[in-house]
C-alpha cells in the first residue's frame, strides 16, 4: 500500500519520542508534526535527519484503513492502547 496524498494521520496521531528538528523532546500524540506542510506531506520525507521510526513506519490496510478518517482512528486508539 502506498501513502495517501494529504493523509498524514502517521504524522499526527502517534506520539514520537525521538528528537526530530525543531523538536528536541519529539512530538505529543494527537498534534500534527511541525515538519507538515500545507498539502500534509513531509518536509524530511528522504531527509537524513527524519526520525527512524517515521522512515520505518509500514502503510497497510491494517494500520491506515480505508480513509485517512479510519487512519487516524487506528493510529490514534493504538497509540493509546500502547501508552505508558
Amino acid at each position: 500500500m502506498e501513502c495517501r496524498p494529504g493523509c498524514a494521520a502517521c504524522c499526527i496521531a502517534p506520539s514520537i519520542s525521538s528528537p526530530l528538528p525543531g523538536l528536541p523532546d519529539g512530538k505529543p500524540a494527537g498534534e500534527p508534526c511541525l515538519h507538515l506542510d500545507q498539502k500534509l506531506g513531509c518536509r524530511l520525507f528522504g531527509q537524513p535527519e527524519r526520525p527512524r521510526v517515521c522512515s520505518e513506519f509500514t502503510p497497510s490496510a491494517e494500520n491506515c484503513g480505508v480513509c485517512r478518517e479510519e487512519a487516524l482512528e487506528r493510529l490514534s486508539l493504538w497509540e493509546k492502547l500502547t501508552a505508558l
